[in-house]
């Protein structure tokens, strides 16, 4: 039998899942339940640690069990490889400028998809459908060497006020171990 992380979806023939809704449906059914249980936590926007994690969207990594995080202590920020690109940095300096944050924390992992791209991606989109995409895909073969790109891009941005406490991890997807990156 396929498995699944989610043990309330069922699995159909060659791992497809069985169900005559669609997955948002379920995840509006669901969101009905967690609603339905609901209290207001009385938090506002600024996290309660004064934190801001970068992170890939990889769907194996669990931020807050990982991070030992509860609901308001961070800021979470997830694209594609962790890279931290244009919009990254908007939502860093938002969070910083507007939201108190002062410490970024990035993690990059094992076994990402972006190590099997390659710039190529974009011509063969352009390809496809007629227009080159504006952004880059951002891939990489070295995820440390990646991680060490990330924290320089923080550090050495104008518009981030704090970047004296920056520090990149990469997350191994089979020991769920972060290991620290040394940024020189």
């Amino acid at each position: 039998m396929p498995m699944t992380t989610s043990a309330s979806v069922p699995i159909g023939p060659e791992g497809a899942i069985a169900t005559t809704d669609s997955v948002i449906d379920r995840l509006v059914d669901a969101n009905g339940q967690y609603a339905a249980a609901f209290t207001d936590p009385g938090m506002d926007a600024r996290p309660v640690l004064k934190v801001a994690v970068v992170a890939c969207m990889d769907a194996r990594l669990d931020l807050h069990a990982a991070l030992g995080l509860e609901l308001g202590d961070c800021h979470t920020i997830r694209n594609a490889g962790g890279a931290v690109t244009d919009d990254v940095i908007r939502s860093l300096t938002i969070s910083q400028r507007a939201l108190g944050t002062r410490s970024v924390i990035l993690i990059h992992h094992t076994g990402c998809g972006l190590e099997s791209l390659t710039e190529d991606f974009r011509q063969e989109l352009e390809a496809e459908v007629g227009q080159r995409p504006a952004w880059a895909v951002e891939a990489f073969r070295d995820v440390d060497q990646d991680v060490r790109q990330s924290m320089q891009r923080v550090r050495t941005n104008p518009f981030l006020l704090h970047t004296d406490d920056v520090r990149g991890f990469v997350f191994d997807v089979k020991s769920g171990l972060l290991r620290e990156i040394d940024p020189a």
